[in-house]
């Protein structure tokens, strides 16, 4: 009995959830952004879809692919460091400024001002070790290529 309670307690967190791939991470996060009022609009999942085959060169099927995925895990997600975790792993801090500013695009995508996406991204940022300054800059960067476009 012992031994089987030693092995249950004893097995590493990680062999028993492999971690998962950074695109769908990052994808899932981009979701989450489009989830936090409530509404997933058509024209943030086309959003994201742009951000997938521009900022990651994704092809339309794979960017299909990631992007069910990271739909699946944001619908059943009860926290977001699980992505968040990974994301910061393996993204340098400029990698993840962009990716801030690509959750700022998504976010107004639909042309609506949220708190609750304001608010989702201002606890997203300190998880991805990005600080005030940089989250303020990021979200005045998008908002002016969302101008320009």
């Amino acid at each position: 009995m012992f031994d089987t309670l030693k092995r249950l307690f004893g097995s590493d967190p990680a062999e028993a959830h492999p971690e998962i791939d950074p695109h769908v991470a990052a994808t899932a996060l981009l979701v989450e952004a489009a989830l936090a009022d409530g509404i997933y609009a058509d024209c943030e999942q086309d959003q994201i879809r742009s951000i997938l085959s521009g900022a990651f060169g994704m092809d339309e099927n794979k960017t299909e692919k990631v992007l069910t995925q990271a739909e699946e895990l944001a619908e059943t997600a009860i926290d977001h460091h699980r992505f968040t975790k990974v994301v910061k792993t393996c993204l340098d801090k400029q990698e993840r400024i962009a990716l801030l500013e690509q959750l700022w695009l998504v976010v107004l995508a639909d042309g609506e001002r949220s708190p609750f996406e304001d608010a989702f991204i201002r606890r997203i940022a300190p998880l991805l070790a990005v600080d005030d300054r940089e989250r303020a800059f990021s979200r005045s960067r998008a908002e002016a290529r969302i101008r320009a476009s």
